[in-house]
């Protein structure tokens, strides 16, 4: 939905089952409707936060398939503004882990299903709205990514660019990509993120149409996770010339490693995502990164005393709720990240909300049925934004 500011507003559907182009239909119909039918006002367009497949957006790209779409669209006052391109296969029911950073961006499947994803956001995109894709940060680092990958990644990553640029003065949308930080990915921090670009723009200087097409997805949860201050990596990130395509919204997980809350942790150890952990020891040591939550148990077992002060897990966690008892959520940092928007609302116009977990969540955290949950997620979050001047 338009707030103020020509801010737009919505909840990515890779929180449904979904893919092939006939099952992500369908829960944009069975769910994705129901939910704006209780959050919209008389009249109001509904924006849709997009989750596509490499299946599915082929399936969408087949003769008649969109234009059916883009008449559903329209029909239920409905419009696409934005879409996940981040996990290019099986999201749900399956082990995604970290091959939801497969195919990298070394790699040209992922190329290809980026630019096909560009092709069809440039069609569904009402006239004069600017469109985003986010997508992966380049790879992992567990990928064993060398010189040789990394200047595969810039290559691919640049012909995605002039794609995007070519789309752009074709149809005159605005048009770009968003790379998203995520721990252990191959830039995970706001310095990592820096040195990211810094190092394309020393291999291609003056290239501006890469920074004009490629910049980056802000998720909430994730820089949080680094215990990293919104407001200055938001800075950081858009003093350095870094294009902010999208904000996502989502919280984690964050409690004191003490036996009790570790013992109540082994809730949250699931088989189907990632949840890589930082613990901060004292504020003189460095962080330590575990690459999943089995990882950071099995090290306080065999290392009794030795978990730190403080541990961020990457749980997505529902927007609206406190985990309760001595776990945390970092909401604040989110709310941190809303405060910095409300006063240059200019410098991002795309935000989603992203609470993918809906499936694996303790019981205690899921409240009714999934179109509940989103509807609650969206009542906290247009009330905060209300209270800082960004919604009506």
């Amino acid at each position: 939905m338009e707030l103020k500011h020509g801010l737009h507003l919505g909840y990515c559907t890779n929180i449904h089952r979904g893919e092939t182009w006939e099952e992500t239909w369908r829960g944009l119909k069975d769910h994705t409707l129901r939910v704006k039918e209780r959050v919209c006002r008389a009249g109001q367009r509904y924006g849709i936060g997009l989750r596509l497949s490499a299946q599915a957006a082929r399936e969408l790209a087949e003769p008649g398939q969109l234009a059916a779409f883009k008449h559903w669209l329209d029909a239920n006052d409905c419009y696409v503004f934005t879409i996940n391109g981040f996990p290019y296969g099986a999201f749900h029911g399956t082990r995604v882990k970290e091959e939801v950073f497969r195919p990298d961006w070394s790699k040209p499947e992922r190329l290809a299903y980026t630019c096909q994803l560009f092709d069809l956001l440039a069609e569904l995109l009402p006239d004069g709205m600017s469109g985003s894709i986010s997508t992966l940060p380049g790879s992992h680092k567990t990928f064993g990514v060398g010189a040789e990958e990394v200047e595969a990644i810039f290559a691919n990553l640049q012909i995605c660019a002039r794609h995007a640029e070519t789309l752009a003065e074709k149809t005159g949308h605005d048009l770009h990509l968003g790379l998203e930080p995520e721990p252990l990915g191959l830039f995970e921090t706001s310095g990592e993120t820096l040195k990211f670009f810094g190092l394309y723009l020393d291999r291609h200087p003056g290239d501006t149409t890469f920074f004009r097409r490629v910049g980056l997805n802000y998720d909430t949860c994730h820089l949080a996770i680094e215990y990293e201050e919104p407001a200055a990596a938001l800075d950081r990130i858009t003093q350095a010339g870094i294009r902010l395509s999208k904000l996502h919204f989502s919280s984690a997980l964050k409690l004191r490693p003490t036996p009790e809350n570790l013992e109540r942790l082994r809730a949250y150890d699931e088989p189907v995502y990632f949840h890589q952990v930082i613990a901060l020891e004292d504020e003189a040591s460095p962080l330590r990164r575990f690459k999943d939550l089995p990882d950071a148990l099995d090290f306080a077992r065999r290392n009794p005393g030795a978990a730190g002060q403080e541990w961020r897990v990457h749980f997505h966690i529902p927007l609206h709720a406190e985990p309760g008892g001595d776990f945390q959520s970092t909401r604040d940092h989110l709310l941190g990240a809303m405060d910095w928007l409300a006063k240059q609302p200019q410098k991002c116009a795309h935000i989603e909300m992203e609470t993918y977990t809906w499936e694996v969540l303790p019981e205690a955290l899921r409240t009714g049925a999934v179109v509940d949950q989103l509807v609650k997620e969206y009542d906290w979050t247009l009330a905060e934004m209300r209270a800082r001047g960004l919604a009506q």
